[in-house]
């Protein structure tokens, strides 16, 4: 998931999550080491730090007592937008030594309240350990003692930092992005669920253009190019063509078109690792996959569909039941799975694939007109 969209705001991924465990380790390890034969309490500022905090003690060497804090600012029921009060440390702080873990450190105005709200707790040494740090717009004359990585001033998310309470859960941070200018879809199903017949209907209507593996594979292989020769050594036994090839493919064709409003995938990705290359492709030029809209149909009702397509089609994987069946049980195996990748995301949408063509495109297009 390389661009995300949090309310109205789209986000990029900016920092991994490995990176950000390499950094967490090394901040406790370093900070073990420092009183390694001390007992510290580390006091976490909530909400953001809980992912940080839980992290690092995780990784921290020593013994160590954990608390969490928030900030409050309140006077009755009326916020007054001042830090006035710590709620939540309840042990007596005299002679300890206090390590305050912050998620991040942009203009020290909570750095700041923190100082001033230990200044009477008697604590025999305050440390602060931020993850992460803004150097550009902080304006105090204030000591971080430790700092895991030092940014800039652009807004992040993720790691337990929200947008308007949303986006704590990621496990990598994200930065503020503009918006995505394509609407990318991508359209799904088993075979024969009639996808290249609304994918036609939907490229008119969106102004998208359509592109399909299966059509694609089809043309080089009547044009007898290497690449549809391999495609039909795999097709014929009703068998996908390899990941590495589809994903070449793929990004040929959409370089075709530079001046695309958006496209329809029909037929790709259909595997994990080309649902990942995708995402990793669009990130590239700064979009993202707007969603996965699934047509869903009965096995049975599709393998009746097939046979009678093939009797007309002219498709040799039409008129064979068995390659039928074989196709379906690709499909099972390999493919449906991409169900949960995407709704991981939060960008799958099933949608009843029976029914009159018509009927068919108003559902889907209530789906599409809201991604």
């Amino acid at each position: 998931m390389s661009i995300i969209k949090l309310h109205d705001k789209y986000f990029k991924q900016y920092i991994s999550e490995d990176k950000i465990q390499a950094v967490v380790k090394k901040m406790a390890q370093d900070i073990g080491r420092e009183y390694q034969n001390e007992t510290p309490i580390f006091i976490g500022i909530l909400n953001g730090c809980f992912m940080y905090m839980a992290d690092f003690i995780r990784e921290y060497p020593g013994n160590c007592e954990v608390s969490f804090v928030k900030l409050a600012s309140y006077t009755g029921t009326s916020s007054t937008g001042a830090v006035k009060q710590l709620v939540g440390v309840n042990q007596d702080l005299e002679g300890r030594i206090v390590v305050i873990l912050e998620d991040i450190i942009d203009t020290g105005n909570t750095l700041e309240e923190i100082y001033k709200i230990f200044s009477d707790k008697k604590v025999k040494q305050l440390k602060i350990a931020t993850l992460f740090f803004k150097p550009d717009v902080f304006k105090k004359e204030l000591p971080i003692d430790h700092i895991g990585m030092s940014i800039p001033d652009k807004f992040i998310v993720g790691y337990g930092l929200d947008y308007d309470n949303l986006g704590r859960n990621f496990a990598a941070i994200y930065q503020l992005t503009t918006k995505p200018k394509m609407k990318n879809i991508v359209l799904f199903g088993p075979p024969g669920v009639g996808k290249g017949t609304q994918a036609a209907i939907l490229k008119a209507k969106y102004n998208l253009v359509h592109i399909s593996t299966g059509d694609i594979f089809r043309d080089h292989i009547k044009r007898q190019t290497e690449l549809g020769k391999l495609a039909q050594s795999f097709m014929d036994y009703g068998n996908f063509v390899p990941d590495n090839v589809t994903i070449d493919m793929l990004e040929t064709e959409i370089e075709k078109n530079p001046e695309a409003h958006g496209f329809i995938f029909d037929g790709f990705p259909r595997t994990p690792t080309q649902a990942l290359a995708l995402d990793k492709y669009l990130t590239e030029k700064g979009e993202l996959l707007s969603g996965m809209v699934a047509l869903e149909v009965p096995e049975e009702t599709l393998v009746t569909r097939i046979l009678e397509r093939g009797k007309t089609s002219g498709r040799a994987d039409d008129q064979d039941e068995a390659k039928i069946r074989h196709r379906f049980h690709e499909y099972h195996t390999k493919t449906e799975m991409l169900k949960d990748f995407y709704s991981e995301q939060h960008k799958y949408f099933g949608i009843n694939g029976v029914g009159l063509v018509n009927d068919i495109t108003a559902r889907l297009s209530q789906v599409i007109d809201n991604l």
